[in-house]
């Protein structure tokens, strides 16, 4: 259990870095391999498992070797209030498989996003309503351990992968846009790739030209914009439970 290890694994695209507690239990809990886990102490993680994870009981104890606190400081670049960071596999995404696939669930799309935060709180609600993978582009990696934090280790509950626009074939096109049509269940169909731009410059040109149906958020006056990831959350959860 070395700094180099952790050191690696976050510049080794193959690897991901999973700091806390629920980060690591949603990995588990949907067939992450994970490599190694370093926590401070690990009894503390079978008593949050007691309450929270009863399903993981004795995985915690079982992974988890311990180390001292000024070591594991060492180990994670952020406070980690439950002191437990792993190494894991990252699973293989195929994206042209998910875009193939049959299912009805929507796939989103973020444009080229910024805060890693935001893209960990999409794949987090992306997860939690049912869609069928979670696509990026753009020079920002889906899986920072920014991200996954964000996401509180959703990122093994779907498919998230890195692509380009121009692979985005074979569904139909939503663009979130503000000169769209308002939102509703009618304008989202079925295997709808639902595509989000920054929420300072919104989705390109080149996007909004390829796309199939604009749809967009009805907003009170004067207000600009919404959080990227409250905007997926509206979206999916519109198609997801307004639909007849």
């Amino acid at each position: 259990m070395t700094l180099a290890a952790f050191a690696q694994a976050r510049a080794d695209r193959d690897l991901a870095v999973l700091e806390g507690f629920h980060a690591l239990k949603h990995a588990l809990r949907f067939g992450a391999t994970v490599r190694q886990v370093a926590a401070v102490d690990p009894e503390h993680l079978e008593r949050l498992a007691a309450d929270l994870a009863p399903d993981l009981l004795g995985r915690f104890r079982e992974l988890a070797r311990p180390v001292a606190r000024d070591a594991f400081r060492q180990l994670s670049k952020n406070p980690v209030r439950t002191e437990v960071i792993a190494i894991a596999e990252r699973p293989p995404v195929d994206v042209d498989a998910v875009l193939r696939a049959g299912s009805a669930a929507p796939v989103v799309f973020l444009e080229d996003p910024r805060n890693l935060g935001n893209v960990g709180a999409v794949i987090r609600v992306a997860a939690a309503a049912g869609a069928a993978a979670v696509l990026t582009d753009g020079v920002s990696d889906p899986w920072d351990p920014a991200a996954i934090r964000g996401a509180a280790g959703l990122h093994y509950a779907l498919p998230v992968a890195r692509t380009d626009v121009a692979a985005l074939t074979g569904r139909p096109i939503v663009a979130l846009d503000p000169d769209g049509v308002e939102i509703s269940p009618a304008a989202i169909p079925d295997r709808a790739v639902l595509a989000f731009g920054t929420e300072r410059d919104g989705l390109s040109p080149d996007l909004l030209a390829r796309a199939d149906v604009r749809v967009r958020i009805p907003m009170r006056p004067d207000v600009s914009s919404l959080n990227l990831a409250t905007s997926v959350a509206i979206t999916l959860y519109s198609r997801r439970w307004m639909a007849p």
